[in-house]
C-alpha cells in the first residue's frame, strides 16, 4: 500500500488494520478479570499499531501484519502491567471451579449441571453464575501444565505471562504441539450441547463473545459465564489425558 511517490502509505495502513486491534482486544479481553475495560484495551492497541507504523521498514522482511500484532499485543500488556488488573483470585477461583466440576461429574457419572455444580461450592446458582463471570474461563492449558513454575509456586512468570503475552501459551497452539488435539476433540463432544456450540465457535471459528451470544441470542455475560464452565470440565478431561 504505497502513495503516488511510492512511499509507505502510513495512514492507509492505519485505517486497514483498526479491525486487527479490535479483534486481539477482544480475544484478550476474554482472558482478563472483568474490571478491565474494552474501550481501555482498544484504544492503548491503536497507540501500538501507530508505533508499529512508525517502526517498520520494508527491508525488514517481516509481513507488516506480523509486526504490528506483535506491537499492538506488546502496548496491551505493557498497559495492564501498568495499572496492575491482574488478580490472583481470579486464578483461584477458577481451580475451585475446576474441583467443583470433577467432584460433581464424580459424583454423578456425566456432565453436572450448573445448580449441581454451584450446590459443590456450597452456593447458591446465582452466585456461581457470577463467580463464572468474574473469572472469564481463563485458558484450556497454562503454561504450568507443561511444567513451567508459576507465581503461585513462587516462580517468575505471572499470569500475563502464563495467559496473554506468549504466543505459546495460546491454548490450540500449546495442544497441537503436544498431540493432545484428539484428546481435547473428544472431551469437547462429551461438553453439554451448548457450551460445545461455544468452544467450536470461540477456538475453531475465532469468533468473540459478543458475536457468540448474538449467534445463540443470549448476553454476552451468559455466553462469558458459558465459556468459563466448560473451560473448567475440559481442563480436567486434558489433566487426566
Amino acid at each position: 500500500m504505497y502513495t503516488a511517490k511510492g512511499q509507505l502509505d502510513r495512514d492507509a495502513l492505519f485505517h486497514q488494520h483498526v479491525p486487527l486491534v479490535r479483534r486481539i482486544a477482544h480475544h484478550m479481553i476474554a482472558k482478563l478479570p472483568p474490571n478491565v475495560e474494552l474501550d481501555d484495551l482498544i484504544q492503548v492497541g491503536l497507540i501500538g499499531l501507530n508505533d508499529a507504523l512508525t517502526r517498520y521498514e520494508v527491508t525488514q522482511g517481516v509481513q507488516f501484519e506480523t509486526f504490528a500484532t506483535q506491537r499492538i499485543r506488546g502496548a496491551m500488556l505493557d498497559e495492564l502491567r501498568e495499572n496492575d488488573w491482574m488478580s490472583r483470585s481470579s486464578r483461584k477461583s477458577q481451580k475451585d471451579i475446576e474441583q467443583a466440576v470433577r467432584r460433581a461429574e464424580q459424583k454423578f457419572g456425566r456432565c453436572a449441571t450448573e445448580s449441581e455444580i454451584a450446590q459443590e461450592l456450597q452456593m447458591d446458582l446465582a452466585d456461581y453464575q457470577s463467580l463464572l463471570g468474574k473469572v472469564r474461563g481463563a485458558q484450556l492449558v497454562y503454561l504450568e501444565d507443561m511444567g513451567h513454575a508459576s507465581d503461585e509456586d513462587g516462580g517468575s512468570d505471572g499470569f500475563l505471562d502464563r495467559n496473554v503475552a506468549d504466543e505459546g501459551a495460546d491454548p490450540v497452539t500449546l495442544l497441537r504441539e503436544q498431540g493432545i488435539r484428539s484428546a481435547l476433540v473428544a472431551a469437547i463432544k462429551l461438553l453439554p450441547e451448548r457450551e460445545q456450540h461455544i468452544m467450536g465457535m470461540y477456538y475453531e471459528e475465532d469468533m468473540n463473545l459478543k458475536e457468540i451470544a448474538a449467534v445463540l441470542g443470549v448476553t454476552e455475560s451468559r455466553v462469558c459465564q458459558l465459556h468459563s464452565q466448560a473451560v473448567a470440565r475440559l481442563r480436567n478431561k486434558m489433566r487426566e489425558h
